[in-house]
């Protein structure tokens, strides 16, 4: 195989961000990012500048805080959309503005309302504005799979001309066919006189359920860049998932030609915290890191893994950071025996963060004989993410059966420090509970999801309740475990809200 490098450019935060349900407060945007930097990607999309103070804000605290990646923010091919995204990438080592303007005829005609000459004198004038800024431009021709050809090779030969350092062909509403795309990334190159000075890049859709093909697709016509989401989130049907993009370069390599420089063992660990912020889980059967995808429980293949393992397994699950679950720690276990066990799960704590953990750990060995790792992994995901306790919980208490009418008391602290009470009557226990905090804190929410799974098997497994609200436009997530799922509910509930309350001036 070549040292041929397939640079991965994750738009996690950008695309995949600002689709419904996805939304991350500035914390969670953070952490998100230092998972990205562990996992190696080239370059992380840290936002649209523009679109809001709060994601300038965000943009700006990853190109602040975050060192390795290239860090870049989207704008339009507008001066004030180029400047904001500068000013909140500058402080990185390695900034780049992504500007993009629609280039096919439908979306000239229906949205722009411009010429095609107005498109491309806009593009090649806000790429030179922007290479004033920032020696690293990509310029990304939306819908280019629905673009006439000819115009595609002008615009591409004009930007580039102009300063791109990156060229972006994206199959924006996911309409391609994979030998189609292919074909298209292939004309391009051949089509194009200067298009190798630039990485040629592909940002596909998947509303076909294309889009990790499609991108395979180009990599074998000489696309240099693959844009991903991490679980593929994204706009509608989301984007060409990070794992599945890096994972085929890894088991195919050869095939390929190409590699990435993906830190694999980081992939279980990044799609877990991603589903843990935003309460999105991946579907079992989702290839790479779904829970199903090691699992094999049809006899034919049990006997053909148990003779050699690779008769039916073409990735080890150790490859992506997934390790064999074992019962190792009970509630005699030490400290030092619960760092050892976060090192070995790849988890990278502070002291104050290892203390949270340890303790909810301890509570939680007082409850279960044995602690799994999928326990300790829940408690330490939950307890990394940083939440402001606008309202703490402090109690729970519910009464609910056949015969009566649930009801639940709840005690918070206040933003004054003061333990207060309330107790309400519910359709069921965790109406009455949410019902109960709202009384406290004096406001109406509007719940999304309510969802609930457990941890690992057993009746005395940990519960993890997700819960989704929304307030102006934006949602909130919520996450609580315990193994009392009515305490998992209020937790997961105060969560959501306390995001919300900090997310407001």
């Amino acid at each position: 195989m070549s040292d041929r490098i397939i640079k991965i450019f994750d738009t996690t935060l950008r695309d995949g961000e600002q689709s419904p349900g996805n939304s991350m407060t500035l914390d969670e945007k953070l952490q998100m990012a230092k998972q990205l930097a562990y996992l190696n990607v080239d370059i992380i999309e840290a936002g649209f500048a523009i679109s809001s103070k709060g994601d300038f804000e965000s943009v700006k605290t990853i190109a602040e805080q975050i060192k390795g990646p290239v860090i870049a923010s989207l704008a339009r091919v507008k001066k004030e959309d180029i400047d904001a995204a500068w000013e909140a990438i500058k402080y990185s080592a390695r900034p780049r503005i992504h500007m993009f303007i629609s280039t096919s005829a439908l979306h000239m005609q229906y949205k722009l309302k411009k010429s095609p000459e107005q498109v491309l004198q806009m593009a090649v004038d806000m790429v030179k504005y922007a290479k004033s800024l920032c020696e690293d431009v990509e310029f990304s021709a939306e819908d280019a799979s629905r673009t006439d050809r000819d115009f595609l090779y002008r615009i591409i030969d004009a930007t580039i001309k102009a300063g791109a350092t990156v060229i972006n062909i994206p199959d924006t509403v996911g309409y391609a066919i994979p030998e189609e795309f292919g074909g298209l990334i292939r004309a391009v190159k051949e089509n194009v006189s200067n298009i190798e000075k630039v990485d040629i890049s592909v940002h596909c859709h998947n509303d076909l359920g294309l889009a990790t093909a499609n991108s395979l697709a180009a990599i074998l016509n000489g696309a240099t860049q693959v844009e991903t989401a991490v679980n593929g989130i994204g706009e509608r049907a989301g984007n060409a998932a990070l794992e599945e993009v890096a994972m085929a370069l890894y088991v195919r390599g050869n095939y390929f030609d190409a590699k990435t420089n993906i830190n694999h063992k980081e992939i279980y660990r990044t799609s877990k915290l991603l589903s843990n912020i935003t309460g999105v889980q991946v579907q079992n059967n989702k290839a790479i890191v779904g829970f199903n995808a090691f699992l094999h429980e049809s006899g034919i293949h049990q006997d053909g893994m148990l003779k050699h393992r690779e008769t039916y397994e073409i990735l080890a699950p150790e490859v992506i950071g997934l390790m064999p679950q074992a019962l190792v720690l009970g509630k005699h276990s030490g400290r030092a025996a619960f760092k050892d066990r976060l090192d070995h799960l790849g988890f990278r704590v502070d002291e104050d963060q290892l203390q949270k953990a340890f303790e909810k750990f301890k509570s939680l060995a007082d409850e279960k004989k044995l602690v799994s790792d999928r326990d300790i992994e829940s408690i330490v995901l939950k307890d990394t993410i940083p939440v402001e306790e606008v309202f703490q919980l402090k109690t729970v208490h519910v009464e609910s059966g056949t015969d009566i009418t649930p009801e639940a008391t709840v005690s918070i602290i206040n933003t004054k420090g003061e333990l207060i009470t309330n107790t309400a009557q519910g359709t069921g226990p965790v109406d009455a509970i949410f019902n109960a905090v709202e009384s406290l804190i004096g406001r109406k929410i509007n719940l999304l999801d309510y969802i609930v799974h457990a941890v690992t098997e057993g009746t005395d497994a940990l519960g993890e309740v997700t819960v989704r609200i929304n307030e102006d436009n934006r949602v909130y997530t919520g996450r609580g475990s315990d193994t009392d799922v009515m305490v998992a509910s209020a937790q997961a509930f105060l969560s959501a809200i306390n995001k919300m309350l900090h997310d407001q001036p």
